[in-house]
């Protein structure tokens, strides 16, 4: 179902070499109304320049929502411009990208490759949301290790992990910048 609202573009605190985009935080009510407080991917619209987006948690038990550059030239808005956006959360959700290190363990892995192949998508998102969540190399790497380790040994879900981020608080809307 469409769900409508307005909302003020922020911008993010970029690193020196990413290129420009903003994010809107969804509202509480709305953000609840979805079918999960994890990754969920929308049909979105700003200003009925419309794209498809995945949602991330905000750690608060909404989600927020990145724009792109390219959809800011296309709805023409900018930063501090309060939008008009529509969200309708697809009926399915599509197959993830997997990250090309963890394609590549699970490559090295047959155990491990045969049970994510029976896998979910939303159980895939889990596991991939877990790994990207890394905020080091190191643990990223671990997480890798430790997925191939859990799938060879038949488990199809990722344990452990807050896919909300709210009791972890490892998962947050970007920082906006001043």
């Amino acid at each position: 179902m469409k769900q409508h609202f307005k909302e003020t573009l922020r911008r993010p605190v970029l690193a020196d070499n990413e290129e420009s985009w903003a994010f809107i935080i969804l509202p509480k009510a709305l953000s609840g109304t979805l079918s999960r407080r994890g990754r969920i991917t929308v049909e979105a619209s700003v200003n009925d320049s419309s794209f498809i987006v995945t949602l991330e948690p905000d750690g608060y038990l909404s989600h927020w929502l990145r724009i792109s550059a390219e959809v800011l030239k296309s709805a023409e808005v900018n930063f501090g411009d309060l939008v008009s956006i529509a969200i309708t959360p697809l009926d399915q959700e599509p197959e993830p990208e997997v990250p090309a290190d963890f394609k590549l363990a699970l490559g090295k892995a047959p155990d491990a490759g045969a049970v994510w192949a029976q896998t979910t998508v939303i159980a895939r998102l889990d596991w991939i949301h877990w790994i990207e969540s890394a905020k080091q190399s190191k643990t990223r790497a671990k997480r890798i290790a430790n997925a191939c380790d859990m799938l060879s040994s038949g488990k199809g879900r990722v344990c452990c992990f807050d896919q909300s981020g709210f009791y972890s608080k490892a998962l947050r809307a970007p920082k906006e910048a001043s």
